[in-house]
């Protein structure tokens, strides 16, 4: 098995960035990663730590077990990308995913190793974890272009602690008021020449109003469409 520990940090969001991955390999060697962005987020440094990380094994046998505190990246790639390829790359809302250009990448890193070739450890960031606090000092080191030496030797020496594999952790439950807005799909609400319309995706909007003197908003309850309808007027 390969141990992969990620991270990724952001100066702004946007804003300059880091990522880094600690690979802790089968044969007792450790390979400290690290990249940097000069205007990025915080979303894209998680992703491009795993995918660095990835990329680094991608000749070497054996399971990579990738270690993040990104709920974001996990949920994302096991969970959340099935629906965004069902749907032509785009959210239940019918909007277009975000670093789609990442998740493309990932997708096919993790592909690549095959079935059951790559298995996912949630970890809770800044929790004392040896392995994420190292990954969050490098990160954050080259988001803000700071000197940072980078480990690769023997495990033995390793100078920052413990490697060794976590165990499964559940992914932490969502709030109640994350869970209800999940729970509810957006829909579009537009007004043009004194008439209503409720749209299903962004794109159906879009074309009734790009160019033309209308307004619309991306509602998510009805209490969220009553305020909008108020807000222009309408009864």
């Amino acid at each position: 098995m390969i141990a992969i520990f990620t991270d990724g940090a952001c100066s702004g969001n946007p804003g300059p960035g880091g990522w880094a991955a600690i690979i802790a390999a089968p044969d007792g060697r450790v390979l400290e990663l690290a990249g940097h962005a000069a205007s990025t987020t915080n979303n894209r440094m998680e992703l491009g730590a795993v995918i660095g990380g990835l990329d680094a094994v991608k000749n070497w046998p054996g399971v990579a077990l990738i270690h993040s505190d990104s709920i974001y990246v996990i949920e994302g790639i096991t969970k959340w990308i099935l629906g965004w390829k069902r749907r032509g790359w785009t959210t239940a809302a019918g909007e277009p995913v975000k670093n789609e250009d990442l998740w493309r990448a990932l997708e096919a890193a993790v592909a690549a190793r095959g079935k059951g070739g790559v298995a996912w450890r949630w970890v809770k960031g800044h929790a004392g974890h040896d392995a994420n606090e190292r990954c969050d000092a490098i990160a954050v080191a080259r988001a803000k272009r700071l000197p940072i030496e980078l480990y690769d030797g023997p495990l033995l020496k390793y100078p920052h602690g413990s490697l060794l594999p976590s165990a499964p952790k559940a992914l932490p439950p969502r709030s109640k008021k994350r869970a209800a807005v999940d729970a509810c799909p957006a829909s579009y609400l537009s007004l043009l020449d004194g008439k209503i319309q409720r749209h299903e995706t962004w794109a159906e909007c879009e074309a009734r109003v790009k160019g033309r003197p209308a307004k619309f908003k991306k509602v998510r309850s009805a209490d969220e469409a009553a305020a909008a309808l108020k807000s222009w007027g309408v009864e």
